[in-house]
């Protein structure tokens, strides 16, 4: 997000009740914090969304063992270990 004055920061998307239009964007959290940001509300709602569908996405590749980190260390063929979580037993 960023702010009236330029600067830039990061809001958890899971703290958000909602997104109004004053004609300044004002982002209401849970805990009743405002923060007025130079973003529309649709803009808002698709970094939000996008940040959604990413995490879905990150789970995805991490089930089928395909996820590749650009922050872990990589392995001597150049690609980053990931150990995928064991499969849950059926009871």
């Amino acid at each position: 997000m960023t702010r009236l004055n330029g600067e830039r920061f990061a809001l958890n998307p899971d703290l958000v009740e909602r997104v109004e239009g004053h004609p300044d964007t004002v982002v209401f959290l849970v805990d009743g914090t405002k923060y007025v940001v130079s973003e529309t509300v649709e803009e808002v709602l698709v970094e939000i969304r996008e940040y959604r569908a990413s995490i879905l996405a990150t789970a995805y590749e991490m089930d089928r063992g395909t996820y590749r980190s650009p922050l872990q260390s990589t392995a001597d063929d150049g690609h980053a270990a990931v150990v995928p979580f064991p499969a849950r037993e059926e009871r």
